[in-house]
């Protein structure tokens, strides 16, 4: 059975919301098997994640970049990258921030760059932005228009309850799916083992 795995941390709640319609959207797609894993059990859950023909990551933006209990556990698969044991996976990215902007690009973009050290395959969103014409609805998916990853914002001063949006979690499900159905068919390079041997100089 095809395995997608999504980690996240969420310090108030918002982010865990998105994860969960990650999971949803991952969950729609027959013949997948999804595990969620917060960040503080990664330790428990390595081998799940090892086992993951897609690992879906996801961290609120704090302080321009992902959160530090986040950022931990990236610095911590320093073994598994000299290994390169999650190489040819594919990868995807989720991130949730009380600004409408709130620089959650760079978020996005740190976790793209995490994935690329581990030799892994990113996939972006794959949607249109929405709501960014005079005809368009703050309802619309992917309202935050983003590309690399799905994007949330929920207001700082209320409880995941009130954030993400009902669009933000429907653009966060879209991800889930498109990583699900991407993963079924995905088959990583016959010669990948290979790759990772050291080459003589």
């Amino acid at each position: 059975m095809t395995r997608v795995a999504i980690i996240y941390h969420s310090g108030y709640g918002h982010t865990r919301v998105q994860a969960e319609a990650v999971r949803e959207g991952a969950r729609s797609v027959p013949g997948v098997r999804v595990d969620l894993i917060a960040v503080d059990d990664h330790d428990r859950y390595g081998d799940v994640l090892d086992a993951a023909d897609a690992i879906v990551f996801g961290a609120p933006t704090y302080m321009a970049g992902p959160s530090a209990p986040f950022k931990a556990f990236l610095d911590a698969t320093a073994g598994r990258w000299a290994e390169q044991r999650w190489r040819d996976k594919l990868a995807a990215g989720f991130t949730n921030s009380a600004g409408l902007n709130g620089d959650k690009l760079a978020t996005l973009q740190h976790l793209a760059l995490f994935a690329m050290q581990h030799g892994m395959v990113w996939v972006g969103l794959g949607l249109l932005p929405g709501n960014n014409t005079s005809t368009g609805s703050p309802e619309d998916l992917n309202r935050l228009a983003g590309f690399l990853g799905a994007m949330g914002q929920s207001p700082a001063d209320l409880g995941p309850e009130a954030g993400p949006s009902a669009s933000d979690r429907r653009t966060a499900e879209y991800l889930g799916r498109r990583v699900a159905r991407m993963a079924l068919n995905w088959r990583p390079a016959a010669d990948s083992a290979e790759l990772t041997k050291a080459v003589p100089a």
